[in-house]
């Protein structure tokens, strides 16, 4: 099962880029560890793919209105004109369809089922196992389906993680009496339980200097947290689904296509510092993406694997 960068590899990440005095986005950071991400010959998804969100916990609609605009902004139709835009980004995960096969097809994700169980039918203290039975909920074909936990909600291993991503068998068959494979996401809301961890920069980092926080650009630092650990894992789920996509590192803890640049959010990065980034003159929020309905969000940024730099 892939995840999303844990705390020891942010640690070993920091301490690998200052230590080489690349850690600045002024200019692209190419690295050796760089050099080591690899496509293992796996499958990535293709074609068109559902979201579908299972709603675990309490979620006010208007929380759920940032997630779900920030999902339709992926391919909306037609494209967000204001750059730089959250489909833009999107984009950047062609190249590595493109390294595969420039025919093969590219994936298009859409906004599925939302499933909502606002009160917690399985309780309030979850194990991955648990996890994955509310990721079955969704759909089992073409799909990524997504279990999001309110602020409430304690799950294993979270903070340590701020997220992951794996795949399940489905009960479905295909024609070869074959079982379908279907992708699944779990984020948490941190608001409570460790902002520090899992909504950097909308809070004061444990680790390194103390840069003041970021005003969030939805006004909400658990659930702009929860966008920017979301954002990362589908570009993960896309390039890395099975776990023999694209990935560096072990297989068991891989850096994937944005976990392998860590806290790199805009230009003139340093330790502790996300760089400069679009400031809202109204709200005084940062953000480094437009969507759709007038969003503005934070999103990490991706690796290139054709100029092998963050």
């Amino acid at each position: 099962m892939a995840s999303c960068v844990s705390i020891t590899q942010i640690i070993f990440l920091i301490v690998l880029f200052t230590s080489l005095f690349l850690y600045s986005f002024a200019k692209p950071i190419q690295t050796q560890q760089s050099l080591l991400f690899q496509y293992h010959n796996g499958h990535l998804l293709t074609g068109n793919i559902s979201i579908d969100i299972i709603w675990y916990g309490k979620f006010a609609s208007y929380q759920r209105a940032i997630i779900t605009d920030f999902i339709l902004s992926l391919s909306s139709s037609p494209p967000t004109k204001a750059q730089p835009n959250v489909a833009t980004w999107w984009n950047i995960t062609e190249k590595y369809y493109n390294l595969v096969d420039p025919k093969i097809s590219k994936i298009v994700p859409s906004l599925g089922n939302q499933i909502m169980d606002p009160n917690c039918s399985i309780g309030k203290h979850l194990n991955i196992n648990q996890i994955e039975r509310l990721a079955s909920k969704g759909s089992q074909k073409h799909a990524i389906n997504v279990v999001l936990t309110s602020t409430d909600v304690a799950v294993q291993g979270f903070c340590s993680k701020c997220g992951t991503h794996g795949y399940l068998e489905s009960e479905l068959v295909n024609k070869r009496k074959h079982r379908y494979k279907f992708a699944y996401i779990w984020v948490g809301n941190a608001e409570t339980q460790c902002p520090s961890n899992c909504s950097w920069p909308f809070n004061l980092t444990i680790y390194g200097p103390k840069s003041p926080p970021l005003v969030a650009p939805n006004n909400d630092v658990g659930v702009d947290g929860m966008v920017m650990n979301l954002a990362s894992l589908l570009v993960g789920t896309a390039t890395n689904p099975f776990g023999n996509g694209y990935y560096q590192g072990p297989k068991e803890e891989p850096l994937e296509a944005v976990s392998a640049c860590p806290g790199m959010y805009g230009t003139g990065t340093s330790f502790g510092f996300p760089g400069k980034l679009l400031v809202d003159v109204k709200t005084g929020a940062s953000y480094n993406a437009n969507g759709v309905n007038g969003r503005k969000y934070l999103l990490p940024p991706l690796y290139d694997p054709s100029t092998k730099t963050c």
